[in-house]
């Protein structure tokens, strides 16, 4: 029976989440958003963090008035003491931190030869060192209370390359290996880490991202529609509830991920095929 059919039934049941501590970067709007709402409604004391202020004020805000316990954080994750201190207040006021979500992440689309270095560093220092300055003040922690799990978003771009986003491809890539060298490490501690690797999400990522020689208004048209946040914080957090490795999200991106590891080139055609066609007919008229 599901736990609302029991409580129903006038049995007590506690959810696997209630009761934790989290943190969630990238907090004030779609996964990150979306996730901390569902930790929230299912009793987990949950801090929403982002580097735009009012929006993960107004995030936490809206959970609290509905009665869950979340609360704002203004955080730039490339910062990586704010990051510690984050965490160390966290785990004054609480406790403990069971559950580190490094989400927050920004990307560039165009091509290779138009980026400059800025667009390069921008997109690593937030992405990697992101989930890489989370990872240096939760493991710690974790390490030290023999428990903990973090959980770290790559992308489908993470397992299969996406032409015309080099660098969101890199800090994805290496976001899951970093998060598989990190599960192997910490399992002897009891400190659980987990890499979500979404595929198309109907998230602002088109809305807020840098393009290079594209058009905003054709691109957004021409993205695949995506899952929506909820159900694919829903999907994370059962991944994570299970303690699985990789939480690949979208049936698309499972079929891709399997045909990666089966041929790499067949799935760097199809991959690559499907955001060329798009980026094609995003082109800027010079």
């Amino acid at each position: 029976m599901r736990i609302a059919e029991l409580e129903r039934n006038g049995v007590r049941c506690v959810d696997f989440f209630e009761g934790r501590t989290a943190i969630v970067t990238g907090g004030a709007s779609g996964i990150g958003r979306a996730v901390g709402g569902e930790l929230a409604r299912r009793g987990a004391l949950v801090t929403l963090a982002d580097i735009n202020a009012p929006l993960v004020e107004e995030a936490a805000a809206s959970l609290a008035r509905q009665g869950y316990k979340a609360r704002p954080a203004a955080l730039d994750v490339s910062d990586h003491e704010a990051v510690r201190k984050l965490v160390n207040d966290t785990v004054s006021e609480h406790g403990r931190l069971d559950y580190m979500f490094n989400n927050a992440g920004i990307a560039v689309f165009g091509e290779t030869q138009d980026f400059s270095y800025d667009d390069w560093h921008r997109v690593i220092d937030i992405n990697l060192y992101g989930v890489v300055h989370g990872i240096a003040a939760a493991y710690p922690v974790m390490v030290k209370q023999g428990s903990g799990h973090i959980v770290n978003t790559a992308s489908l771009a993470g397992l299969v390359p996406a032409a015309g986003e080099i660098s969101y491809t890199a800090s994805k890539y290496a976001i899951v290996g970093v998060s598989d060298t990190l599960r192997a490490e910490g399992k002897k501690y009891g400190v659980k880490s987990s890499v979500v690797c979404p595929g198309f999400i109907r998230t602002p990522i088109y809305e807020t991202c840098k393009l290079i020689d594209l058009e905003r208004e054709k691109i957004v048209r021409q993205a695949p529609k995506g899952m929506d946040p909820v159900k694919c914080a829903r999907i994370i957090l059962r991944g994570v509830e299970r303690n699985k490795a990789f939480i690949v999200v979208t049936f698309p991106a499972k079929i891709l991920w399997y045909i990666q590891r089966l041929s790499p080139g067949l799935a760097r055609a199809l991959f690559g095929e499907i955001i060329i066609k798009a980026f094609r007919g995003a082109k800027s008229v010079r």
